[in-house]
């Protein structure tokens, strides 16, 4: 097992390597629009994968492939004779998928906004369900249950409280009472 950091080396200058190689040695014209992205080496050195984009549809990736097969040993040629290293390492040639996973995260990230702005939407023009607190008990509230539990009706419920609570303090029977001591 070689150095990670030698392996991590050898990876960059094989990708350098390689992209010269294409842009200035090989005259084929399906390697029009083709991008190395990456190249990384197995732990012993021995074998070499160089990641590449194409710009274009399908038709262009595929002739892309079949050029880079063709151009392979090309490569791997240049490879050892730059490097100087003992074994040369095998190169083989793999469509980044990079760029297809970027596109969909795009989509992805586009649909997320939109769905964001319909929630937004939703929630501007959204009432709330009930009350804003729904454990604080409004004092109205209060007076009534008092009013239907005596079974009478006052208008004014806080100044009838009022003067219950001094009716009942001076002895005297409140409004919901009757007296019996006659």
């Amino acid at each position: 097992m070689a150095d990670p950091g030698r392996a991590r080396k050898l990876a960059d200058r094989i990708r350098e390597i390689a992209a010269e190689t294409l842009e200035r040695r090989v005259k084929d014209p399906r390697l029009g629009f083709v991008t190395v992205t990456d190249a990384r080496v197995t732990g012993d050195l021995r074998e070499a994968t160089v990641f590449y984009t194409v710009y274009g549809d399908d038709s262009d990736r595929a002739a892309t492939a079949v050029a880079l097969e063709r151009v392979r040993g090309l490569v791997r040629s240049e490879v050892g004779r730059q490097t100087g290293i003992r074994f040369t390492p095998t190169v083989d040639f793999v469509a980044d998928a990079i760029p297809q996973n970027a596109a969909h995260i795009e989509d992805l990230l586009r649909s997320a906004r939109a769905s964001d702005e319909q929630v937004a939407q939703a929630a501007a023009a959204a009432e709330y369900a009930g009350d804003p607190d729904p454990y604080r008990v409004r004092e109205d509230d209060e007076d009534d249950d008092a009013e239907s539990a005596a079974g009478g009706s006052v208008v004014d419920g806080s100044a009838a409280d009022e003067s219950d609570a001094d009716a009942s303090a001076a002895g005297r029977p409140t409004s919901g009472e009757t007296d019996d001591r006659a």
